[in-house]
């Protein structure tokens, strides 16, 4: 009784993380926007739910989540707001499809791949990273049964349909035929990819993996810090070479983890330092940006509480990862 009731308390707070990190720890919404939480928690918080639970039942770990998160990216921007095809997102005039423009697809090159680094890295990865800390004892293994995650994917379906009619109203734009299919098409294929990973193996061996000994935490939250944000400052007026910058630093990135993560002093300390670094990235990008909605000192107060937040949840990640160690 003791163990579902952490796992509805962990579900619940996945559902709200998720968007919190999404679009309000990124910058683009401010407190006073809370309560569009209504409709951003089914969508973003439904999906993080829908991923963990998949691979985590299926006894996969972080390279199954990592790809169903690019495969609910073109879920998310390619069908829902169809941000991946629309010239003229939220009327805002940003011409995000300009950079590495690609006529046969209808699809910018850059803001197709920052989507692709968002949603995978951060709104699923760094979300699910950050909350799996808070309940080191349930981290892997399913916080829900077949009922429980048929009532998240229909709150995720309702959630996605109202941000779709959010954004229609705003926009009055819809895709063509061909590029929805295509975004569903691929999304189905990066599920399907997702499990043909080879299932990981519950447990480490005694032998050591090469690179450094004994990695810190503070060593691997540095480098997601660093090469998290170079993915956010590269300047999409490079064109084709922010493409390539950013295709680097993710090969970077994905390399150097699966290279370090092989030691047997791997942990989930050093999977929350990941989300710390990520989480960090965001904070710190949220000062520096343009506010999307209201005044420049209502954001400022806004990203100072949600980076706050942030940092709070991750000192209490660790401290619980740590007892659960010490008590294991």
């Amino acid at each position: 009784m003791v163990a579902l009731k952490r796992n509805f308390v962990a579900v619940i707070t996945l559902f709200f993380v998720a968007p919190l990190v999404a679009e309000y720890l990124l910058g683009d919404l401010p407190l006073k926007l809370l309560p569009v939480l209504i409709v951003l928690a089914p969508a973003y918080g439904g999906a993080a739910i829908l991923i963990r639970e998949t691979a985590r039942r299926a006894g996969r770990g972080w390279p199954t989540m990592l790809v169903l998160g690019a495969a609910y990216t073109l879920i998310g921007e390619g069908l829902v707001t169809q941000s991946l095809f629309n010239p003229d997102y939220l009327k805002k005039h940003w011409h995000l499809l300009y950079p590495a423009y690609i006529p046969a697809l209808g699809i910018g090159g850059w803001w197709t791949l920052f989507m692709f680094n968002l949603h995978t890295f951060w709104s699923m990865g760094v979300s699910i990273a950050l909350v799996e800390a808070l309940f080191p004892a349930e981290a892997e293994a399913p916080w829900l049964g077949p009922v429980g995650d048929s009532v998240v994917a229909l709150a995720f379906v309702l959630g996605s349909a109202a941000s779709f009619g959010i954004g229609y109203k705003q926009n009055q734009f819809v895709a063509s035929h061909a590029q929805l299919l295509g975004a569903a098409v691929l999304s189905v294929l990066l599920i399907v990819a997702a499990f043909l990973i080879p299932a990981r193996r519950l447990h480490r061996t005694g032998g050591r993996a090469p690179g450094p000994r004994n990695t810190s935490p503070w060593i691997t939250g540095a480098v997601a810090f660093v090469l998290g944000m170079g993915v956010m400052s590269t300047p999409s007026k490079w064109g084709w070479a922010a493409v390539g910058a950013m295709l680097t630093l993710d090969a970077v990135f994905l390399v150097l983890i699966a290279w370090v993560s092989r030691r047997t002093e791997w942990s989930a300390l050093h999977t929350l330092s990941l989300a710390a670094g990520g989480a960090l990235v965001y904070g710190i990008h949220a000062y520096t940006a343009k506010p999307l909605v209201g005044g420049v000192l209502g954001m400022r107060i806004s990203t100072t509480v949600f980076l706050a937040a942030a940092l709070c949840l991750v000192g209490l990640g660790a401290r619980r990862v740590h007892r659960y160690r010490v008590l294991a």
